[in-house]
């Protein structure tokens, strides 16, 4: 079967063209939000190291709430980064400039359910997430160094609440299929999604925090996040063997995962310069040294402590 993913081409985030571009995007794609839905948009929040590059930027933030916001709908703006909370980190990453004037929320998705995996265990699911009833999944293109990329699969492990992300790293550690398989777990117990990815500025050579940028003018949007990853996987020349996600995918036998299914109806990658970026050959191992691990788990309460004041 055919899967669509439209790709479309931002000069820069100060494009004056970005707000129509990305409503126009959500349209292409299907995304059905309309008067009285609640709509949630998750942003990529991963720290509140290097925002401008490592998060989401506040522009295509503001765009797609303002699209979504005229459509009729009531928009809540959170995630749940890996230090901190969704509300301090949308802070230092400059959302509540970007999103003044506009009638958004901006929260942390807390509140757990227990996930029952389908490799044995669970995880806390945040109920906030799973209560929405549209995801406008906001990723963006970034290199990972335990999963080789972060795209839009990637990026719904946000609903995991809080310091569960990095535990699913310590306990699932040794295991790349099966923390795979777990994302893709928390993908299938979602409410149903319209996903945007930003390579607008990408993040190369390193990732999801210490990368460099590399502009690549693109914006892509598909009702099917394993579709759109897919194309920027087989673009890179990557291949399942390499990366964790789009190897899981396939093994469930997910629509999108082959490079000959995609159709693009706006532009192609072909059309963007992707010469030049850079994927980290190995990935780095999922499970965290004890004392990193710790000294996370500390940075992430200061961070929250002095954000709260």
């Amino acid at each position: 079967m055919t899967q669509s993913v439209f790709l479309d081409r931002v000069a820069g985030y100060d494009d004056p063209d970005l707000p129509a571009k990305a409503a126009a995007l959500l349209a292409a794609a299907g995304c059905p939000v309309g008067p009285g839905h609640t709509a949630l948009v998750k942003p990529n929040l991963v720290a509140p190291r290097n925002p401008a590059l490592s998060c989401s930027h506040p522009a295509v933030v503001r765009a797609v709430c303002l699209a979504l916001v005229e459509g009729g709908a009531r928009v809540v703006v959170a995630d749940s980064p890996a230090f901190g909370t969704g509300r301090i980190v949308a802070r230092l990453a400059g959302f509540e400039e970007a999103l003044a004037g506009l009638p958004v929320t901006i929260r942390s998705l807390d509140r757990p359910r227990r996930l029952a995996l389908s490799g044995g265990g669970h995880i806390g699911l945040s109920r906030l997430a799973e209560e929405a009833d549209h995801i406008v999944n906001l990723a963006r293109l970034k290199c990972h160094d335990q999963m080789g990329m972060t795209l839009c699969v990637k990026n719904f492990f946000g609903c995991v609440c809080g310091f569960r992300k990095s535990l699913a790293h310590q306990t699932l550690g040794k295991d790349y299929d099966r923390f795979a398989a777990m994302i893709l777990d928390v993908v299938a117990a979602l409410p149903p999604s319209t996903s945007i990815l930003d390579g607008v500025t990408a993040m190369h050579k390193a990732g999801p925090v210490g990368g460099e940028p590399l502009d690549l003018g693109l914006l892509g949007a598909s009702a099917n996040p394993v579709a759109l990853d897919t194309a920027i996987y087989a673009t890179l020349g990557l291949s399942p063997q390499r990366i964790p996600l789009w190897r899981a995918a396939m093994a469930r036998g997910l629509p999108g995962t082959d490079p000959a299914e995609l159709h693009f109806p706006l532009l192609s990658p072909n059309d963007f310069r992707f010469e030049g970026f850079v994927v980290k050959p190995e990935l780095a191992p999922l499970a965290f040294e004890a004392k990193r691990f710790l000294r996370g788990r500390l940075k992430s309460l200061m961070i929250t402590l002095r954000g709260g004041r």
